[in-house]
């Protein structure tokens, strides 16, 4: 059973950084992906970033590109985003995502079958 916990989130102003880890267990080895999620009130989740758990390929979305660099570490079993020039429209509830069984990465929730209770980043203006 993969098991996903978040933390690292929290309030800051625009322009600053914030780190969010991820930390999973259960999880097979080798392949699979891993990603974060976002959903703001009202909005629907959106994808972030994903990084491929083998081959460590990234992929980010539009909004956060240049800003925000995912990283995993295969050895702590913990993933990361680090968020930088942060805005306003960053604010959202994140998530972290597992999809183990996975040879090819997405990110689109619906091919991710773990999800972590997810942490808060507030931007302020």
């Amino acid at each position: 059973q993969v098991q996903l916990v978040e933390s690292g989130g929290g309030s800051v102003q625009a322009g600053g950084s914030l780190r969010l880890s991820c930390a999973f267990s259960g999880y097979t080895p080798g392949r699979g992906c891993l990603a974060w999620f976002r959903e703001a009130p009202g909005k629907e989740r959106e994808g972030v970033a994903r990084v491929h758990y083998l081959n460590t390929a990234t992929y980010y979305d539009d909004s956060v590109k240049d800003r925000f660099l995912i990283l995993r570490d295969t050895a702590k079993n913990e993933l990361y985003l680090h968020m930088n020039k942060l805005q306003a429209e960053d604010t959202a509830m994140y998530y972290c995502a597992a999809a183990p069984e996975s040879w090819v990465c997405y990110l689109q929730p619906r091919e991710y079958s773990y999800w972590g209770q997810g942490t808060q980043v507030t931007v302020s203006s």
